[in-house]
């Protein structure tokens, strides 16, 4: 095929190759390339019928959050509210789960800690990132923060709360065909120098079949990590926080997944916030 429809061109980019291959392909003169960057920039516009997917897959995944919640007792461990996400997921056509990111109590700090035996006690935050390929074969990346049982939340976790919703909402209004990647890195809302040890690795990040170009980290990471680039309409993203102060003993996470559109954009993730933690219940 390469000889045929390569007008003499021996390049061949792959998104995924086995090693294996490699060599038979240099064997017939075809020089591999590396893909991913080529796919990525290709799949960063999505199609009417792509958001439309993924408007499917966010339902069915914020339905299998909403069996979630409803399960969240004190005395389960954190495997069995993890497994609830899992099988509604795929009760609802949905596929796989990348990571299993959901912590409770000390665990939640720092972040990326996956879930574990630990059993719910009553008080304890519980944080979780979605991070599942749902319907369609799309992505839903959502992180919410739960508070376990029917007390009040400490003065700490709603501070907590809030510092996450200040972030999410200021960052969220950022968004906008146009807007550059530094951009969003400079002006967008930073952490107090206390939590910054503990950020999440980005501010921003794209989302389709995965997780996605671009990755748009925080002020102190761009000249190592960053580049160059804007939003278009058409592009996915979603906004991340995580708030845990460095050495504390909880942490908060949430993220939403949003459209960028022609005028602003169009948030896709609608699953309610915890009223206890915002201090409205």
């Amino acid at each position: 095929m390469v000889h045929q429809h390569g007008g003499g061109n021996k390049r061949l980019a792959f998104d995924q190759v086995d090693s294996h291959g490699i060599p038979h392909l240099n064997r017939e003169g075809i020089e591999v390339i590396y893909g991913e960057d080529v796919m990525e920039e290709a799949r960063k516009i999505k199609s009417p019928d792509e958001i439309l997917c993924m408007r499917r897959a966010v339902v069915a995944c914020e339905a299998a959050m909403g069996e979630m919640e409803k399960a969240l007792k004190p005395g389960m461990s954190e495997n069995d509210l993890w497994s609830i996400l899992h099988a509604e997921n795929i009760r609802r056509g949905g596929e796989w789960i990348e990571t299993r990111l959901l912590a409770s109590g000390p665990r939640t700090n720092p972040w990326f800690q996956e879930s574990s035996a630990r059993i719910i006690e009553a008080g304890d935050l519980v944080s979780f990132d979605t991070d599942l390929i749902g319907s369609y074969g799309f992505c839903c990346d959502i992180s919410r923060t739960w508070l376990a049982g029917d007390g009040a939340p400490s003065s700490e976790q709603r501070a907590l709360y809030q510092m996450a919703l200040e972030q999410i909402d200021h960052n969220r209004e950022m968004l906008a065909p146009g807007v550059s990647f530094k951009e969003l890195s400079h002006q967008g809302k930073s952490l107090p120098d206390e939590y910054l040890p503990n950020r999440y690795s980005v501010l921003f990040h794209g989302v389709g079949l995965c997780d996605e170009y671009p990755a748009v980290r925080y002020p102190s990471d761009w000249e190592t990590v960053g580049y160059e680039g804007e939003l278009e309409a058409g592009m996915v993203v979603c906004v991340e926080s995580y708030i845990g102060l460095h050495g504390g003993h909880e942490g908060v996470k949430l993220e939403d997944q949003i459209l960028i559109t022609e005028t602003g954009y169009e948030q896709l993730s609608n699953y309610p916030l915890d009223k206890r933690l915002m201090g409205k219940d």
